[in-house]
């Protein structure tokens, strides 16, 4: 039987795995590896989130590493509770399958923030600006609705985490899908600020930060954060985030606030 391809979680379960073997269980790879009856590149490559792992494997490894009982048990459960499987795992036709991973980061995320260069984020788009933004991408007419669903899966997610958008002046400007598809997307965003998600406008002169892309960090229980940056030619996953993170600290002191934020776009609805 073939091995499925490595999915987010697998990434999380690796990452998390290397955490309890190197800071709880303090060993060295190899001795690890050797005490599971594993060889030590295996053991790597599902440290890396490169080959996927089982809760059953995960459970073989920190009972051979002597992982207390009650902690042990405690691991597993936390795993198994975040195991469910969602239409991500199943590939769908005419939807990339970076859609798939970025959904399976975010159903195991318990934060999430966008900072957004050109468009409002996929999180928070309307059908109208969605399908604008498609077509301007070159997406084929005819993958456009089906990849529209995959997004309004996705936007299930921001009621379920703390989710901030951090917009520039320019993703709010961009008249995407016409003058009036624009007003309803505005509507939009201040819609999503009464029900508790952070919408936060970047000054358009500010020189304090450097922002060459939109991306999208992930905060999880258990890992570190991951970031997932969108480029021309596809998205890149960064797992050494640290750099993002700080940023995120400068953008909130440079963002309009919630308050301030609001009165912009309402004036932009107005005018």
């Amino acid at each position: 039987m073939s091995e499925r391809n490595p999915q987010a979680r697998d990434r999380m379960r690796g990452t998390r795995l290397r955490a309890i073997r190197t800071e709880r269980c303090k060993l060295p790879l190899e001795r690890a590896a050797e005490m599971a009856g594993w060889h030590g590149s295996k053991l790597s490559r599902t440290e890396r989130g490169l080959r996927p792992v089982t809760i059953e494997e995960f459970a073989t490894l920190i009972t051979a590493w002597g992982l207390p009982a009650k902690d042990r048990d405690q691991v597993l459960a936390e795993i198994a509770a975040g195991s469910t499987s969602g239409w991500w795992d199943r590939p769908i036709p005419g939807v990339p399958e970076d859609v798939g991973t970025l959904a399976g980061y975010e159903a195991e995320a318990n934060e999430l923030v966008t900072v957004a260069m050109v468009a409002v984020p996929g999180l928070l788009q309307t059908y109208e600006t969605a399908i604008s933004i498609m077509a301007a991408d070159g997406v084929p007419s005819e993958d456009i609705e089906t990849r529209w669903m995959a997004r309004l899966r996705r936007q299930q997610i921001i009621t379920k985490v703390d989710y901030t958008a951090y917009l520039t002046e320019a993703a709010l400007r961009t008249p995407w899908g016409g003058q009036e598809a624009w007003r309803n997307q505005l509507a939009h965003l201040l819609r999503s600020q009464q029900i508790g998600i952070g919408v936060r406008v970047i000054p358009g002169l500010q020189t304090d930060v450097l922002l060459l892309n939109t991306w999208h960090w992930m905060r999880f229980p258990h890992t570190p954060p991951v970031v997932h940056v969108e480029l021309a030619s596809g998205a890149a996953y960064i797992h050494e985030a640290d750099r993002y993170t700080t940023m995120l600290s400068r953008l909130d002191r440079i963002a309009l606030p919630k308050d301030g934020s609001r009165k912009l776009i309402s004036e932009l609805m107005e005018g």
